[in-house]
């Protein structure tokens, strides 16, 4: 079987080494991004509890890659804090990860070939290109945050904070969030629905001397995989991570989904409506996270009303706590769902 895997983030980089390995499957990659140029766009703060794992599938130690292991995590209401104690949340080195999961495969970089360029060649096409979704339909009604994220370097003991620390807008529309590396630097960012982040960036940018080394932008997801269907074009191409909506839309959280939604394809490929059941399957509980979401930003969430639906995403969180790696409490959720 030949396949195309277009876009090497993530899901790509998981999908490259996994199908490589294989012997009766010719893999090749498509990066849009040349070599020298090629990032790993996002935060960088994952879980290692799950990501271990899925980083020895790749013949790979995770803890090679960790920059920064939390402790707490400060989360600012506005009126109010709550500090969070981290179970497992670290910042890692994303980008060297990716480059050794893929390092040995066959990738193309600097091309983003056209899917009927692709199709002649190819049995099946992964668009594993994130938000853009290049290769399949495009989506109708979806939802989506902007985002913008600098790469900084403080001056060794005049960083603003020691550990993570996120700043939630009002209505819950989005987020400010500073997360340690190592050796003083630092992402910087924030995405809001009402596009209100590029200026507070800018602000605590100035507030807090440091030397900015990159800036990067982006759109993520919000939409559940359930509203992002279809997850193929009927013929050759199907859908992989935040392509086909792999994001954990309370948190802007998409590394971990994105490679388990690799990983779904990799057991299901033969069999793509298999797939299709089990992504759904997978990250149904999505669904209900997005809703909490969409309500909050609209203005329309009443505790009265959705008390149910808080309390089986609280169940769900509490329950994945390891996954999460961070401790989930009742009167933590009640103080978020007021902002």
């Amino acid at each position: 079987m030949k396949i195309a895997v277009a876009g090497i983030g993530v899901a790509g980089a998981y999908l490259m080494n996994q199908l490589s390995a294989m012997r009766d499957v010719q893999v090749t990659g498509f990066e849009r991004m040349p070599e020298e140029q090629h990032d790993a766009v996002c935060a960088w703060a994952t879980c290692e509890n799950v990501m271990t794992s899925l980083a020895k599938n790749c013949g790979l130690n995770f803890e090679d890659y960790i920059l920064h292991d939390g402790r707490h995590m400060r989360v600012d209401l506005g009126k109010e804090c709550v500090d969070l104690k981290l179970k497992g949340m670290v910042s890692y080195d994303k980008l060297r990860l990716i480059q050794d999961m893929i390092r040995g495969t066959d990738i193309k970089f600097g091309r983003a070939p056209r899917k009927d360029e692709l199709e002649p060649d190819f049995d099946l096409i992964i668009d594993a290109t994130g938000f853009h979704r290049n290769y399949l339909p495009r989506l109708q009604n979806e939802m989506w945050i902007p985002c913008v994220q600098y790469k900084v370097r403080y001056e060794q003991g005049k960083e603003p904070f020691d550990d993570f620390y996120l700043k939630a807008f009002p209505a819950m529309t989005g987020y400010f969030w500073y997360f340690p590396l190592d050796n003083g630097y630092a992402h910087v960012g924030a995405g809001d629905f009402a596009k209100g982040h590029n200026q507070f960036v800018d602000d605590f940018l100035r507030k807090h001397d440091c030397e900015v080394l990159k800036k990067v932008g982006r759109p993520v997801r919000l939409s559940p995989p359930a509203r992002c269907e279809p997850f193929t074009d009927g013929r050759k191409c199907v859908g992989v991570g935040e392509s086909i909506g792999t994001v954990f839309a309370l948190l802007g959280e998409g590394i971990i989904p994105a490679t388990w939604c690799a990983d779904l394809f990799v057991k299901n490929m033969h069999d793509l409506q298999a797939y299709r059941d089990a992504v759904l399957e997978k990250f149904k509980v999505y669904s209900l996270v997005f809703k909490f979401v969409q309500l909050k930003i609209q203005g329309k969430f009443s505790m009265l009303r959705h008390a149910a639906d808080m309390i089986r995403i609280y169940n769900h969180m509490k329950g994945e706590e390891e996954r999460f790696g961070m401790g989930v409490r009742m009167a933590d959720m009640l103080k978020v769902s007021k902002i």
